[in-house]
Formats: structure tokens, C-alpha cells, sequence
């Protein structure tokens, strides 16, 4: 099954601005402008999407060492794509600690455009 999240650009007074429907359910998000959007879908997280999905990390620290950077701008970049409902941290007991496994969970963004 696949999972669709669709984002709405709205020209307003010579600019574009992001909307959604006001409910607060993971399939309807507030975006406050355009820069949000360009935050949430740069390259750096088109790249982690890429690896959680092929590469299927163990963990927040195991997806940090496939991609080469710090856990912690790794572990805010997944909390922001969380957020607007692209992954899923999926809690793991293992022995005595709880490991944290990011999980892809939106196969396809729409973005349309009105004009």
C-alpha cells in the first residue's frame, strides 16, 4: 500500500505560501512558508530517506554511521521528518536498552502548485 502526503503551494501577493486543512492529524500539516517546505525536502534528508529505506538501519546511531555524521543533527533531521509524518521511530527492546529504528512510512509527496 502506498502512503501519499500531498503539500499545496498557494500564490498569495506575489508570493507562494504553504497550506493544509487546520485538523492536526499526521495527514494534514501547517507549513509556515516555502522555507519550511525547502528545509524539510533538502538533499541531506532526501539522502537519509534514501538510506532508511534501502539500507533499513538498526538504529539512530546505525543510520548517524551509514550516513557520516553526528548523531545529533541526524537525530533532529529524523524528528523533523517524524513530524510531518515521512518516518516513524519504531521503539526496540534489546537486551537491557531500548534502541530506536527510523522506519519509513510515506512512499510518495505531492506537491501542487496553485497558481
Amino acid at each position: 500500500m502506498t502512503t501519499t502526503r500531498e503539500i499545496t503551494l498557494k500564490e498569495s501577493k506575489g508570493a507562494f505560501s504553504l497550506f493544509k486543512k487546520s485538523s492536526k492529524t499526521k495527514e494534514d500539516y501547517d507549513f509556515s512558508g516555502v522555507s519550511a517546505l525547502r528545509q524539510l525536502l533538502s538533499k541531506e534528508k532526501a539522502r537519509m530517506l534514501d538510506v532508511i529505506k534501502n539500507e533499513k538501519p538498526s538504529s539512530l546511531y546505525d543510520l548517524a554511521k551509514k550516513l557520516g555524521r553526528n548523531f545529533k543533527p541526524v537525530y533532529d533531521d529524523v524528528k523533523l521528518l517524524e513530524r510531518f509524518g515521512f518516518v516513524e521511530i519504531v521503539e526496540e527492546k534489546t537486551k537491557n536498552r531500548i534502541r530506536h529504528r527510523p522506519k519509513i512510512i510515506t512512499d510518495l509527496v505531492t506537491i501542487h502548485l496553485k497558481i
